[in-house]
């Protein structure tokens, strides 16, 4: 029996695209992204009331020392290296005259080791002559230490002294920020300094714990699983 290559009628046809959710419009103006970055962070608040930073450390040196190796590298492989890494050097002048083969031996697993060991080293030594071996607890004392920009600083400032000079811009941070249409800069710094004016001050700290917690978890990078993410209906990126 032939078939018959006739279209099916209306009624049996499959739902048009058109019919499907839209993802929200991209917010255009100033108040636009103030609302959206103030419910965003609302509903991430709810979602993960216990985010915190992931790197695993008990005073200023060794958070520091741990935000060094993270780079290029997850915060999991960190967490296993400084253990033995603070149980051989657990201070400042104890890392600053260790052998730099055997700290490089120690991260080896956290990839750019060579350079990364010279950058922890060089940081311990900076402490011990220049800060009595303590963590200076300031922005532009942090900026001119070894291996310390202003992401390191941030997250320094944010999670040893409590103080929030600023909003930590990582890659899950300079992701979600596009994604939501809350700033269309590439680099870090112009990052921040576009969603600080969006977040009160005392909460920067914390978002950029909510952001990179929603990121690892739900907004990846490759495949970011909109369908299953509390903010599908207000971002503009959501794909449904």
């Amino acid at each position: 029996m032939a078939v018959s290559r006739h279209p099916a009628p209306a009624s049996r046809r499959p739902s048009p695209d058109a019919a499907a959710p839209k993802p929200a419009p991209r917010p255009r103006s100033a108040a636009a992204r103030l609302a959206l970055a103030t419910e965003i962070q609302r509903r991430l608040a709810e979602a993960y009331p216990d985010a915190h930073c992931e790197l695993d450390h008990r005073n200023a040196f060794e958070l520091a020392v741990a935000t060094v190796l993270s780079a290029q590298c997850t915060d999991k492989r960190v967490n296993m290296v400084t253990p033995e890494l603070f149980r051989r050097w657990p201070t400042p002048a104890t890392l600053a005259e260790a052998s730099l083969e055997e700290i490089e031996d120690v991260i080896r697993s956290t990839g750019f080791y060579r350079n990364k060991a010279k950058s922890i080293q060089g940081l311990a030594r900076a402490l011990v002559t220049d800060h009595g071996g303590e963590v200076p607890a300031a922005m532009d004392a942090l900026v001119v230490l070894p291996g310390i920009g202003r992401k390191t600083a941030n997250v320094v400032l944010g999670n040893a002294f409590g103080m929030n000079e600023g909003v930590v811009v990582d890659t899950h941070v300079a992701r979600l920020s596009a994604r939501f249409g809350l700033t269309r800069e590439t680099d870090a710094v112009r990052i921040e300094r576009a969603l600080m004016p969006l977040f009160a001050r005392e909460t920067w700290a914390q978002l950029s714990h909510l952001l990179i917690w929603h990121g690892r978890r739900v907004c990846d990078a490759r495949r970011p699983r909109c369908g299953d993410c509390l903010l599908n209906d207000i971002c503009p990126s959501a794909t449904l």
